[in-house]
């Protein structure tokens, strides 16, 4: 089972990039997506069904705006958009598809470019830790792929000194992704196969930096307890370039 989570940064600038050639070529069982950037009717879900995929968006009420989605080749047993709390749900940060035996989701945690967005992002990370806490107690094998806006160590960020007062490698956004690993039993796969520095998966488009990789780890495939041992891989794609973000992959045994 190969799982793929990519921040597109738009779904139909990424359709115009050849997404679906790239697609058909990596050829992933489930790819989350976020930041579509897309209401339901202006994405090409003919074009992914002849792909071999079915899909599945839960999109902001602003338009072009956050938005998440999950495409996969067998279909779910059950699909859940959002996570009952209005405020987040306006904003299309969480879907999820239930398979059999385990259940992958797909989230966009907020970034926060002001005081006022940093005390919503982290009012969004906390519920999210309630949430899964929660839903474990009936779904255990959990994969949980996205764009968390956050660099868990300063391996994950190319100048940690520097950016150490910057959202995204804020000490109290660190902590918490401690805190939401362990409390909930989560691995996260590629740090468990990868403890080489350098390894981002976001670059400003300022200043040529991912050319000289001038990065930040933001995007993670977490895996729950019971499917740790079941992990056989996971990889950064920095070659995949439809969006400021590219893809990150774990493979499992099951």
């Amino acid at each position: 089972m190969k799982i793929i989570s990519y921040n597109v940064n738009g779904i139909r600038a990424a359709f115009t990039k050849d997404f679906l050639g790239w697609l058909n070529v990596a050829s992933p069982d489930v790819i989350c997506i976020q930041e579509s950037k897309a209401g339901n009717d202006q994405i090409d879900i003919d074009s992914l069904e002849k792909a071999g995929y079915h899909s599945y968006w839960h999109s902001a009420v602003k338009k072009g705006y956050s938005g998440v989605g999950i495409a996969s080749k067998v279909k779910p047993n059950h699909v859940e958009s959002g996570c009952g709390i209005e405020s987040y749900d306006n904003e299309g940060r969480i879907i999820r598809a239930d398979f059999d035996g385990f259940s992958v989701i797909s989230v966009y945690v907020p970034s926060a470019s002001n005081i006022e967005r940093l005390e919503f992002k982290m009012q969004f990370c906390f519920d999210f830790l309630e949430y899964i806490k929660e839903l474990r107690k009936t779904i255990p094998n959990l994969i949980i792929s996205g764009d968390f806006n956050i660099c868990h160590q300063a391996i994950d960020i190319h100048n940690p000194i520097g950016l150490a007062n910057t959202s995204g490698f804020l000490p109290m956004e660190r902590e918490w992704m401690t805190k939401f690993m362990n409390e909930n039993s989560l691995t996260d796969s590629f740090r468990h196969f990868n403890g080489q520095p350098d390894q981002y998966s976001w670059w400003s488009y300022r200043a040529g930096s991912r050319a000289r990789n001038k990065g930040w780890r933001l995007d993670y495939n977490f895996v729950s307890e019971p499917l740790k041992e079941k992990m056989t891989r996971a990889v950064i794609l920095p070659e995949v370039k439809h969006s400021d973000h590219c893809p990150v992959m774990v493979e499992l045994s099951i």
